[in-house]
């Protein structure tokens, strides 16, 4: 009786687990600029069969705005204020997502400031999923936005960091 009870659970367990993996449900939230994140982020959503939503600032930045060499431009005054947190048009409802994968272009070797934005628009119902950087860079790496991101929110799961040229 023992023994048939034991082996009762433990399939009750294993049925449990593969539930659970086909209903984790995944997002790809991602902010592009000029259509490179947007790319990597379809590629993404496509061999994770995810949900694919983008950042949207609420005013769209143009060439003049991303022209980094400018220190008045627009991207230049919000990446060297640590506190610019850009506008967004609406946030997506995140609560059914277990993992996220959180896309951006690489920008002063960091994440841009519009991915605060998103994260402090949803930093509660952050905490309890599992978060996949991924970035575009044409030379930057990764490793400085991933351990940005990991010292500014330190309360979320943030996992290795994926690059895409």
């Amino acid at each position: 009786m023992k023994k048939m009870t034991f082996l009762l659970s433990v399939m009750m367990f294993i049925m449990a687990q593969v539930y659970a993996q086909k209903e984790s449900k995944t997002l790809v939230a991602y902010f592009s600029a000029t259509g490179n994140t947007r790319t990597a982020a379809k590629e993404i959503a496509k061999q994770k069969k995810a949900v694919l939503w983008e950042i949207e600032p609420s005013e769209h930045y143009t060439a003049e705005d991303l022209n980094w060499r400018n220190k008045q431009s627009r991207s230049s005054k919000e990446m060297s204020d640590a506190e610019a947190r850009p506008s967004i048009k609406q946030c997506t409802n995140i609560m059914p997502y277990d993992t996220i994968y959180v896309g951006f272009p690489i920008w002063w070797g960091i994440c841009p400031r519009i991915i605060n934005s998103w994260i402090d628009n949803n930093l509660e119902q952050l905490e309890s999923k599992t978060l996949v950087p991924f970035a575009t860079s044409g030379s930057s790496g990764i490793d400085g936005a991933v351990n940005y991101l990991k010292k500014t929110y330190p309360t979320l799961t943030w996992q290795k960091g994926i690059l895409k040229k």
